[in-house]
């Protein structure tokens, strides 16, 4: 963790050192679960984004042993947020990860993603709205610009590695439970909370993410939200979309 970052909720969202994979990577699973399941096949996707980071669409492409040939298919990136038995079967990983699997499975070399974004030949629009401003949002004394963003997932993450994320909630197992835990972040002079939130028990949560912005730049806002949403990814749920309110 780097010294002028100061956080909760922030293990795995604060390994700077660690670099980011632009691309997210999945494996899919003969079965559901991650115990003793083998690996099928490598999905690799990648969100299209505006210049304030909401989504507007998604690249889906595929490679399965059973084949041995990358395919890119919309309709399978709709199943992996649609169908809960295929989501059930999505585990994210990381590029590593999948570089081993996709070897282990005898593809050979994995891809690098200059090479893995040529294979996107199926591109998915996503519904997009420029955020509605009934109002002046409220922004803080010692601000320029307060923010609002939504992050939505299909499914649920699993509690034990929400830890990344977020502070859990004492009451974070109970199924009615709607606020999972929250999470914080000072970096320069940007103030960043965030919760993450049942919609509907199993079926689907979100990262509601509130930025403060100091500096003028708002430079650090983007990886951020590509960190919580990686670090989200890998406790279960698969992104939809990021809407931004205000």
């Amino acid at each position: 963790m780097t010294s002028d970052i100061r956080g909760r909720g922030l293990v795995a969202v604060t390994a700077a050192s660690e670099p980011q994979a632009a691309l997210d990577y999945y494996l899919i699973m003969s079965a559901a679960g991650t115990d003793g399941a083998p690996a099928e096949g490598v999905v690799v996707e990648e969100f299209a984004l505006t210049d304030d980071f909401r989504t507007i669409g998604l690249n889906t492409a595929g490679w399965t042993a059973a084949d041995g040939v990358w395919w890119s298919s919309a309709a399978f990136g709709r199943a992996m947020r649609e169908d809960p038995d295929l989501r059930a079967r999505a585990r994210a990983v990381s590029r590593p990860e999948a570089e081993a699997a996709y070897h282990g499975l005898g593809g050979g070399e994995l891809p690098g993603e200059t090479r893995l974004r040529a294979r996107f030949h199926d591109y998915q629009p996503l519904p997009d709205s420029p955020p509605l401003r009934l109002n002046p949002p409220y922004v803080p004394d010692g601000f320029h610009d307060t923010r609002v963003y939504r992050v939505l997932f299909a499914g649920e993450p699993h509690l034990p590695r929400l830890s990344d994320v977020v502070t859990l909630a004492g009451e974070a197992g109970d199924p009615r439970t709607r606020v999972l835990g929250a999470g914080e972040l000072r970096k320069d002079s940007d103030v960043f909370t965030w919760q993450v939130r049942r919609i509907g028990p199993g079926v689907a949560c979100c990262l509601d993410l509130t930025a403060h912005l100091g500096t003028t730049s708002g430079q650090a806002l983007g990886p951020l939200l590509r960190r919580l949403t990686t670090a989200m990814r890998h406790a279960g749920p698969v992104p939809v979309t990021v809407e931004r309110f205000s």
